[in-house]
C-alpha cells in the first residue's frame, strides 16, 4: 500500500505542474489545448468549491491510511503546500493563488484564441 500512496502522491504533484505549466507545452497541439483547458477549469472549480474534493487527494489519503500513515485531512495543496512552503499562510490564500495561476493559463490560451482568430480574419479579407 505505500507504494500505491507514494505513486499517487507523484501522480499527484504530476498533475499539478501540468496544470501550472501545461499551456507551455500544447502550442500548435489542439487536443492537448482542450484537454488542458479542462484541467485548468477543474483546478479553479476545487481551489474555489469547497465542497468539491479532487479524487486523487481521495484516494492518496485513502491508501496513506491503508499503509498505516496518518492520513491527512484537507487538500492536496493546502496539506503540501501550506505545511511545507507557506506554514503560515491561509488557506484562501493558496486557493487564491492556485486560481489565480489556473486563470492566468486560460489567458494565454485566449490570447493564442484571439490571435487565431484575428489571422484568420486578414486571410480570408
Amino acid at each position: 500500500m505505500k507504494f500505491v500512496a507514494i505513486a499517487i502522491l507523484l501522480l499527484h504533484v504530476t498533475w499539478i505542474l501540468a496544470v501550472i505549466f501545461g499551456a507551455f507545452f500544447t502550442r500548435g497541439r489542439p487536443v492537448w489545448s482542450v484537454l488542458h483547458v479542462a484541467c485548468l477549469i477543474w483546478g479553479i472549480v476545487v481551489e474555489v468549491v469547497p465542497s468539491v474534493w479532487c479524487p486523487l487527494t481521495l484516494a492518496e489519503q485513502y491508501f496513506e491510511g491503508r499503509a498505516g500513515w496518518a492520513a491527512y485531512q484537507g487538500s492536496f495543496l493546502l496539506h503540501y503546500v501550506d505545511k511545507i512552503v507557506y506554514p503560515d499562510v491561509p488557506w484562501w490564500l493558496i486557493a487564491t493563488v492556485g486560481a489565480s495561476i489556473c486563470a492566468l493559463n486560460l489567458g494565454v490560451y485566449a490570447w493564442r484564441f484571439w490571435r487565431w482568430a484575428s489571422r484568420r480574419t486578414a486571410h480570408a479579407n
